[in-house]
């Protein structure tokens, strides 16, 4: 089982959000990373475009499956880390730092109240 980084917050689908500079970091959880296996593919948002809290911003591909990435913040995506869009490895070797996948300026409603705290989400985790 991964660490869960107390300092950020969770959706049950396993983004994780961290607010830095008053900006909001996405990306997945750890265990997301290990469950989806080696990554193949990630098509992220482009800078300026809307997200809505608990909804699709993204997908990314294994060898597995295709999945959904879904926003756990609503506002508008201002950096999307492009190093991922060649190489999705940081994804896995570092999920919590080098993969993270965009950053949001949050709207006033962000959704971010609804997240799960890191012991709620590690609960989730040991329950599945």
């Amino acid at each position: 089982m991964s660490d869960v980084p107390q300092d950020r917050k969770y959706l049950p689908s396993h983004e994780w959000a961290q607010i830095v500079d008053g900006l909001v970091v996405v990306g997945i959880s750890g265990f997301a990373a290990l469950e989806l296996g080696e990554l193949v593919y990630i098509e992220l948002p482009e800078e300026g475009s809307a997200v809505k809290f608990d909804e699709p911003f993204g997908e990314i591909e294994s060898v597995k499956a295709v999945s959904e990435l879904n926003s756990p913040v609503a506002g508008t995506v201002v950096a999307v880390n492009q190093a991922l869009i060649d190489s999705q490895e940081a994804i896995t070797s570092s999920p919590y730092e080098a993969g993270w996948m965009m950053k949001v300026k949050p709207a006033e409603q962000s959704g971010m109240e609804n997240l799960l705290e890191a012991d709620s989400y590690q609960s989730q985790l040991s329950e599945s």
